[in-house]
């Protein structure tokens, strides 16, 4: 063939038709993008060991959060502190309001940390019956405040002589 007409035939050459592919179309893809193959992985949730406290850590709960990886949390020693999300949890772990997280202190800023660990609701239970975390902390429960106003100001006075039965 070489000789014949100056060509190698290939692939796709018209003289050898049995090398064509079909003309069917790609398969669809009914799982979804990145995201879905993600949660395949994560629906085995390997079972971890309970990380305990060290030396310059300190359990804490989120009081709110501030953005850019950043949080606001009470920790159980009485020091509120400003909280830097670590990079390796940062979007792989969703740190919310009102969860229980481990706090690695900084030895030059008291008033500031770093979330290393985040604990699950099953996590902070064991956490409370081992004797970790003291036994008046509101698990699985976003409203923190403790009997402090809430941010919007308003407050509502019973006795303000509106009573709904008359309406």
């Amino acid at each position: 063939l070489k000789q014949l007409f100056g060509l190698r035939p290939g692939p796709r050459s018209p003289l050898f038709p049995h090398f064509r592919r079909p003309a069917t179309a790609m398969p669809k893809n009914k799982l979804g993008g990145n995201k879905a193959k993600r949660a395949k992985a994560d629906a085995q949730k390997v079972k971890k060991e309970l990380e305990f406290k060290e030396d310059g850590q300190e359990y804490g709960q989120v009081q709110r959060m501030l953005g850019n990886g950043r949080c606001e949390v009470q920790c159980f020693d009485g020091t509120k502190r400003l909280c830097h999300i670590r990079g390796k949890m940062r979007k792989k772990v969703w740190v919310n309001q009102g969860d229980i997280v481990l706090v690695s202190l900084r030895d030059f800023q008291d008033e500031k940390g770093d979330i290393i660990v985040k604990y699950t609701s099953d996590e902070a239970r064991n956490l409370k019956t081992y004797g970790e975390l003291p036994d008046n902390v509101r698990i699985n429960e976003t409203d923190v405040m403790d009997g402090e106003l809430s941010e919007d100001g308003v407050e509502f006075d019973e006795s303000g002589g509106v009573n709904l039965d008359d309406i």
